[in-house]
């Protein structure tokens, strides 16, 4: 198990080193194993979108448990239309060192059917 943890966060060093020189606001996924976090950051570091399977909107609309494929697509769905709200559209997505599969995956397929560019 170490040596997955130690893997994840050297691809994140890796990103966040890649990343570092970006102006558009950056798409930062975290997931646990019960719930799907994301946030969308300025060049300078502050907040200026948030979703996860957490809040009350998005709980409602999952069915089941707010881990899996469904709530990932619920809230890749929920960030994009935030974004909206605040004529964000350009974004750099930050998978955080996880491997572009699964939950992952579906919420970067499900931000980007509903109008955010990466």
């Amino acid at each position: 198990m170490k040596d997955k943890i130690e893997k994840r966060l050297r691809r994140k060093a890796h990103i966040k080193k890649v990343m570092k020189n970006n102006i558009k606001p950056r798409l930062c996924v975290f997931k646990s194993l019960n719930n799907i976090y994301v946030q969308v950051f300025s060049a300078d570091n502050n907040v200026l979108a948030q979703a996860s399977s957490l809040s009350k909107e998005i709980k409602v609309k999952i069915k089941g448990h707010a881990g899996n494929v469904d709530a990932a697509k619920i809230v890749g769905k929920e960030i994009a239309e935030l974004c909206k709200q605040k004529s964000i559209i350009d974004v750099a997505f930050d998978r955080n060192g996880y491997i572009y599969h699964g939950r992952v995956k579906a919420l970067a397929d499900a931000a980007r059917e509903n109008g955010l560019n990466f």
